[in-house]
């Protein structure tokens, strides 16, 4: 494991990254450091084919506390009252949650802790989650004024208005048997089942065909943001074109054969 000292990374023989938050001391926060080194990491994990599947994971009670906001309020120094900067910040975060979701590879939130504000965004992000049933998630901005519009963005697409808003609203803590209703993470497990439940999925995930995966992935929230028939144009037109792929003619053929596909990821 190669330890970065707020990011750790460690690759496996079957293609699975686990990229582990070990920022502690201050929470796990999204600090100008830890966005870089996320953006930085999930760039270099969606060009490498020896990555198949990405788990984040974090060391400590918190997964991740959200921005740091003694760094934050250190900002606030300049004569524009830290708007050029807090700007800044804002724009690095918007990036490594797109990141998340433009990154061809799947990425998975492993979540043992508190997961707050941004860091409620960051779990939201992932394309799948499972939590320690011990896990808890929130967007307390309000209760310092400071209205969760970011971490919104990701929330508002992972669970129905109602229950974004009353989350965004009231700034409660929401358990992970609750989150796993609502539709934020995939499932809650007992905590000392966590990882387990993980690598499980990530293995199952990482045995299909790389190219599958990435087609798929990008076609899933590209559609989502159009209208019902434009949808179906542009799912139409994925499905040809991967029908049209070598590991689709593979699996097809090693279907009907009774037999194990041999992926070439093309």
């Amino acid at each position: 494991m190669q330890n970065d000292s707020i990011l750790l990374r460690d690759l496996t023989d079957d293609g699975i990254l686990r990229l582990t938050l070990n920022d502690t001391g201050r929470r796990n926060a999204l600090s100008e450091a830890m966005l870089k080194t996320l953006a930085d990491s999930f760039a270099e994990a969606g060009a490498n084919p020896s990555v198949r599947v990405i788990i984040l994971a974090a060391n400590g009670p918190a997964y991740c506390a959200g921005h740091d906001l003694k760094e934050m309020t250190a900002g606030r120094s300049g004569p524009d009252r830290g708007k050029a900067y807090f700007a800044k910040v804002m724009a690095m975060c918007s990036g490594v949650m797109q990141g998340i979701v433009t990154c061809p590879k799947p990425v998975i939130a492993e979540v043992t802790g508190i997961a707050t504000a941004a860091g409620c965004q960051l779990v939201a992000s992932c394309d799948l989650a499972i939590a320690a049933d011990t896990a808890q998630f929130s967007t307390p901005g309000v209760h310092i004024g400071l209205f969760c519009s970011t971490p919104m963005v990701a929330l508002s697409r992972n669970v129905g208005n109602k229950h974004a808003m009353e989350m965004l609203l009231t700034g409660d803590m929401t358990p992970a048997s609750r989150a796993a209703e609502i539709g934020l993470i995939n499932r809650a497990v007992p905590a000392e089942a966590v990882q387990g439940a993980t690598m499980e999925m990530a293995r199952k995930i990482a045995s299909k065909s790389s190219m599958t995966l990435a087609t798929g992935k990008r076609a899933f929230y590209a559609q989502r943001e159009m209208p019902l028939t434009q949808a179906y144009d542009y799912a139409s037109n994925v499905m040809v074109e991967n029908m049209l792929a070598h590991d689709a003619e593979e699996g097809i053929g090693a279907f009907i054969e009774k037999r194990a596909p041999l992926w070439q990821d093309a």
